[in-house]
């Protein structure tokens, strides 16, 4: 059985805001999340995906 941690544990391991894991999650950028009822569970050896959000911005 693998062991899964939540979205707000793998947001304090990220360094990045809940709702980020969970637009990855629906986004299916996280390998090995599952949807139980409105919650994710990540497993606990998921890599962190790459930022693939375009950034642009002034001179």
């Amino acid at each position: 059985m693998q062991d899964f941690i939540t979205i707000k544990e793998a947001a304090e391991k990220w360094d990045i805001t809940a709702r980020r894991i969970q637009v990855l999650c629906s986004e299916g950028r996280i390998e090995g999340a599952v949807k139980f009822g409105r919650d994710w569970a990540i497993p606990v050896d998921a890599i962190k995906p790459e930022d693939k959000r375009v950034k642009s911005g002034g001179i």
